[in-house]
């Protein structure tokens, strides 16, 4: 993340004695013009108009001395000073507050005293729809959205549907309009929706219009992100893994082969997306181009197909693209507003965006107010304090924003991505982002502090608070049972027979789509040792028969084997720990084994390769398993059963696993997420929505060494 400068419009210094009669408020006004408080002071304004609440200025025919030392020291207060200024050289100060229903007049504004009204601008209120959210020119004053013609600003607060058990949708989108977001925005994964070519799903958890249709319901706005990358630090950035088969495929351009796999998904999703617009009664107010594609900027035609490909499929709503602040120039579509991401002000903020646009309101599309985490890696939370401070700065210049994220839920599943700058790292299981609301949906100290500020900008109350979802602490669970993975492989699909290995795009299975998640079981028969050389990708495990030699991750490749006397089975575990999902490197993103597999330079041939995607069709095959009791310190992959007793009423609760290495938990054939004893994440997040009354099903896939007990706690560790 990006540092930011340090002096904010609140602290910009008032030694100068610079005074200005404050304009007329509901306070000012009952005391009269220039007239005292009670407690002696006044009501005036500091630099840019600010509020400034002090005691009435002392006029004077000579500069006092300090006002003269300020002056002079004024270039040299401040680091922060000199960039703050610099971002707001373009903004014009001195308007009258903002209301949605009537122009402002050109006077210095007084904030908080903002008070905006847009009770009539909600889904639910606003039936006669004609002009939609339009960017307006500014004359005299900063440009601004109108929404049905009434100025408008976007509080917005992300929300991925996908990451969040659809029982909770609601407890979420209202919790995000109480706090006086007016607007949700979420991406749409490709990867999740299109698992197979031309197969779809958006049922359960991934039902795209209910979940817009219930933000309407709930009064929220909604802009869509639809991609067909969207990063999210999702597997691949949301784009299907399939499309790495070929590889003269290239990702996010104008090649063939790419742009006719998006047509046929855009011919689905937008189809669906259509009827869900302002202007047929729906709530989605905007559509974004792409995502970030400036980080890019393979391919110049790509951005005007997919925005051609929008219009032709009949989006008529705003559109829109979002950037790094530093990236704008290179991912901006000409006739298409420009959208910037930040985590905080900087002297070059708006530099490349005004370049492309001079005359159009801002929008933050993506102001972080939290990070992702990667294993690892210490957590590191962003102060509740600086997020209230930037959103009064963006209140003040009228600057419309989305908080990324208000609640960022959970990677179930495999669906995380990866990063790669240095060297690998997989994203964690939560996607808690130190957010608004919490992984689990708990209000935080941001939440409070943001809902305080909102409130005081509003004509109109705010809708009351839903009550805090309660967590239980369920008995602590031994799982007594287990099998190894070799017992498994009479469960599994049946396996793919190859001379060479392949790797998991290009597996022959699910109709030619490959694999897109989850480990691969290679086997070959060898009959001398010596240096094992594998390129694989991500993290491999090495057995000799069922005794494991090494593991081999990042730089490693290679391992010993020892002399043997006779024809041995030689097995490699390979993971997929979850494709980068950002940079140029998504291109060359293939898992399993990727090249050759060799012995003292040898290439080792006829391989029998098992898919391990832990679907729930394989859990219920696995419940026909004689399974052993647990001998203690079992080494090596193996699967480990259990009963999680939630009592007539489950609740959510958090998964502690202090004695286990590594491995994925599955509740009632729900994958819950990878665990990792090497942290930050020290707890995996279980939706009581998941468990049924009385016994539940646990299985660990532990891939290294057993453990013993599973607690449950009320609270995360992250």
């Amino acid at each position: 993340m990006q540092g930011s400068a340090s002096l904010t419009v609140q602290s910009l210094p008032l030694c100068l004695g610079l005074w200005i009669p404050a304009q007329r408020t509901p306070e000012s006004a009952a005391l009269g013009s220039g007239q005292q408080r009670g407690d002696g002071s006044s009501v005036g304004r500091g630099l840019l108009g600010l509020a400034v609440m002090g005691p009435p200025p002392r006029f004077s025919p000579h500069l006092a001395w300090r006002r003269i030392l300020c002056i002079f020291f004024l270039p040299f207060i401040s680091s922060g000073f000199a960039p703050r200024i610099k971002y707001t050289d373009k903004f014009i100060f001195g308007k009258e507050p903002l209301t949605s229903s009537k122009p402002r007049a050109s006077t210095v504004p007084f904030f908080p005293a903002v008070r905006f009204n847009w009770s009539h601008l909600t889904p639910l209120e606003l039936k006669d729809r004609s002009v939609g959210l339009q960017a307006e020119e500014g004359v005299g004053r900063n440009p601004y959205f109108t929404l049905e013609g009434h100025e408008f600003l976007i509080f917005g607060g992300s929300i991925h549907y996908f990451r969040v058990p659809r029982e909770y949708w609601r407890d979420r989108l209202l919790k995000l309009r109480a706090c006086g977001f007016n607007t949700v925005t979420t991406y749409v994964p490709w990867n999740l929706h299109e698992p197979e070519s031309g197969k779809f799903d958006f049922s359960g958890n991934l039902d795209l219009e209910a979940f817009v249709l219930l933000a309407a319901e709930v009064g929220l706005w909604v802009i869509l992100r639809p991609g067909p990358y969207v990063c999210s630090e999702l597997d691949l950035g949301g784009l299907p893994s399939r499309l790495l088969q070929d590889p003269t495929t290239q990702l996010r351009t104008t090649n063939r082969t790419f742009v006719e796999a998006v047509d046929k998904y855009f011919d689905h999703l937008i189809a669906r997306v259509v009827p869900l617009q302002y202007h047929k009664g729906g709530p989605i107010i905007a559509v974004q181009v792409e995502n970030e594609y400036g980080s890019f900027n393979k391919d110049k035609n790509y951005m005007p197909y997919l925005h051609k490909a929008l219009l032709e499929r009949g989006v008529v709503e705003l559109l829109l693209t979002s950037d790094n602040t530093n990236k704008v120039l290179n991912g901006h579509i000409k006739g298409v507003l420009a959208t910037i991401n930040m985590n905080s002000f900087r002297a070059d903020t708006f530099e490349q965006l005004f370049k492309v646009q001079k005359n159009k309101p801002i929008l933050i599309m993506e102001y972080w107010v939290g990070w992702f985490d990667t294993w690892g890696k210490r957590h590191t939370p962003t102060d509740a304090g600086d997020v209230e401070n930037t959103v009064t700065e963006f209140i003040q210049l009228d600057i419309s924003f989305n908080v990324y994220m208000f609640h960022g839920g959970t990677n179930f599943g495999f669906m995380n991505g990866g990063i790669h700058f240095t060297h690998y790292r997989a994203v964690i299981t939560s996607y808690d982002y130190d957010a608004v609301l919490t992984e689990a949906g708990d209000y935080t100290d941001k939440y409070f502090k943001l809902r305080k500020l909102f409130q005081s900008v509003f004509v109109t109350p705010l809708p009351l608070l839903p009550k805090p979802t309660h967590k239980a602490v369920y008995p602590s669970m031994r799982l007594s049972l287990y099998l190894p993975l070799w017992d498994v492989l009479q469960y599994l699909n049946r396996p793919v027979v190859s001379r060479t290995p392949l790797n998991m795009e290009n597996l022959p299975i699910h109709g030619g789509n490959g694999q897109a998640f989850g480990l691969v079981l290679y086997e070959a028969t060898i009959c001398s040792g010596g240096r094992l050389h594998v390129e694989a990708r991500d993290a491999a495990q090495v057995f000799l028969n069922e005794t494991s030699l090494g593991i081999l991750a990042d730089e490693t490749q290679n391992v010993d084997v020892p002399t043997i006397t006779e024809c041995q089975l030689l097995r490699i575990l390979v993971e997929n720990q979850g494709r980068v999902n950002f940079s140029w490197k998504i291109q060359d993103q293939r898992k399993g084994i990727i090249g050759s597999v060799t012995i003292n330079s040898v290439p080792l041939e006829n391989f029998t390769i098992y898919s391990l995607e832990m679907r729930t069709s394989f859990f219920r095959r696995l419940r026909t398993a004689i399974w052993r009791p647990v001998s203690d310190d079992h080494l090596g992959p193996a699967f480990y059963l259990g009963t999680l007793k939630a009592g007539s009423s489950p609740r959510d609760t958090f998964l502690a696993l202090p004695s286990w290495k590594y491995g994925f938990v599955f509740i009632n054939g729900r994958n819950l997420g990878r665990y990792w004893n090497i942290g930050p994440q020290g707890t995996l997040y279980l939706p009581g929505a998941w468990l049924n009354p009385g016994n539940n099903e646990i299985i660990l896939f532990e891939k290294r060494k057993s453990g013993s007990y599973i607690y449950s706690t009320d609270k995360p560790v992250l």
